[in-house]
């Protein structure tokens, strides 16, 4: 229970007291040195924190939420930073509570295929680490080299592998979590099922709003005995899209299968030279895993399909390397375009994969319309877009036209039939088109479930969920611009 009496405290008094069990070389109360933890990947949504600390054990961790929770402190849980939803956004009178020190590997148990890890571990690291028992861990964001299982647990990430191999959500076993008041509970367990209500399912993808992770055990899978990646170009975006769709109706659930357009085409192969053909106007990037056999015969059927669809060229990788370039290019999409750009804004929605070419094509129009350009790059198995809308923050206005182009692509992803996100998050960047998605009764429930956690509503406030009161303020804004048709 928070004692009400108790008074305000000033940030000297904060600090001094997290620098009686924290290294004080850890409690960061200068502001240029604060300056780093303002935002997460997504730069244009910015705030300077009250303090950010830095703990090294977990009874730090929960001395740190107790106190916060004591003096009724907003706090924000903070990985890598690497989101792309202004999810790690500080408050300016709240402290981050960042976990990236606790990057250790527990324990990897290669007979029951599972790794535990300490929040703050990098994606690819558990990968690197289980490479020596033949096993990998199958999500796999662009960012896979800089963000940490505790960040792909809050926001559910994916990856290109996400098509056959699923989310976050479909590899983690179990959970060890800290409450707002600092205490310890496991949802979850080394079983494939567990007792009770799926906890997991409520937790991961929950954008630190429910509480602080401190352990993960995940799945690990087999390195598969072979994989490979057709390419195929494209003369135009429906041309791929119906290729996309052709596939998946043959009953083939490819490891992955991106899209890219020619703005991004261009723009990655600049950057890595991969050997992209730079004369289509689409390009999918199809990669077969398995067995021998399995991937031979698979390899032979989506390369007729690319071919009976009318691929401008079609490319079999015949090395691991290859293989690998092939990839790097639509991993480096982002950092890619930013060569081409003075600024972008990625977004993230989700579509049935039937409306494909619908979508891309009215973005595009909406684009046009509005003076600007967006390079797609996108998890087309499964519907998931990253449009980067391409901008100059330099020029007045402009910001404010890309980010309503954003707001459109989201809107108009519901429309369809879609969702507001895919993987990364709602954060600060979606929380107007939650409304959009969710009725007030919707909203309502998911304030009750925050409510349970956290009942003070000091972590990562502001986030994913919007209050009631906006929602009725966005969809009013709404109904004034409603000659604006989608």
């Amino acid at each position: 229970m928070v004692d009400s009496s108790v008074k305000n405290i000033s940030k000297q008094q904060l600090a001094k007291l997290f620098k009686t069990f924290i290294n004080p070389d850890f409690v960061i109360v200068d502001s240029e040195t604060q300056k780093p933890y303002e935002c997460d990947g997504l730069s244009m949504y910015c705030e300077m924190p009250m303090l950010v600390v830095l703990p090294e054990r977990i009874s730090e961790v929960q001395k740190v939420l107790r106190i916060c929770h004591q003096y009724n402190i907003p706090i924000v849980p903070r990985g890598a930073g690497t989101g792309l939803c202004a999810g790690a956004m500080p408050s300016a009178s709240g402290v981050v509570l960042s976990m990236a020190k606790f990057d250790q590997i527990i324990a990897i148990d290669p007979l029951a295929r599972t790794a535990r890890l300490e929040p703050g571990v990098t994606n690819l690291a558990i990968s690197e680490a289980a490479s020596e028992f033949g096993l990998y861990y199958a999500p796999d964001p662009s960012s896979q080299v800089a963000c940490t299982i505790g960040g792909n647990v809050a926001e559910n990430s994916g990856g290109v592998h996400c098509l056959k191999y699923g989310l976050t959500i479909h590899n983690v076993l179990r959970l060890k979590i800290l409450t707002v008041e600092g205490d310890l509970l496991t949802f979850g367990s080394e079983g494939l099922d567990c007792a009770g209500l799926d906890m997991l399912a409520i937790f991961i993808g929950s954008e630190g709003l429910l509480g602080v992770v401190t352990e993960v055990l995940v799945k690990l899978l087999p390195v598969p005995e072979k994989a490979q990646v057709v390419m195929a170009g494209f003369g135009t975006i429906v041309a791929a899209g119906d290729a996309v769709a052709a596939v998946i109706a043959q009953g083939i659930i490819p490891a992955g299968l991106e899209m890219m357009d020619e703005h991004a085409i261009i723009a990655a192969e600049a950057y890595v030279n991969a050997g992209y053909p730079l004369e289509s106007k689409a390009l999918l990037l199809c990669e077969l895993d398995g067995t021998e056999g399995e991937v031979e015969q698979y390899i032979a059927v989506v390369a007729g399909i690319f071919k009976d669809l009318g691929a401008q060229s079609i490319r079999i990788s015949s090395s691991a390397a290859e293989r690998a370039l092939l990839w790097q290019g639509r991993k480096s999409a982002f950092p890619a375009i930013g060569r081409i750009s003075p600024d972008y804004y990625c977004m993230d929605g989700t579509i049935p994969r039937g409306q494909l070419a619908n979508v891309l094509t009215a973005m595009e129009r909406r684009a046009s319309a509005l003076g600007l350009r967006v390079a797609n790059v996108f998890h087309a198995g499964d519907g998931n877009l990253h449009p980067l809308i391409l901008f100059d923050d330099s020029v007045p206005g402009e910001f404010q036209k890309a980010e309503q182009l954003g707001a459109w692509i989201l809107e108009y992803c519901v429309a369809v039939g879609g969702s507001i996100t895919g993987e990364h998050g709602v954060g600060v960047e979606k929380i107007r088109q939650m409304p959009i998605q969710f009725t007030d009764r919707e909203i309502a429930q998911f304030h009750a479930l925050k409510n349970a956690f956290d009942p003070l509503a000091t972590l990562n406030p502001g986030k994913g969920i919007p209050l009631l009161k906006n929602c009725q303020e966005y969809r009013a804004l709404r109904q004034i611009h409603s000659g604006e048709q989608l």
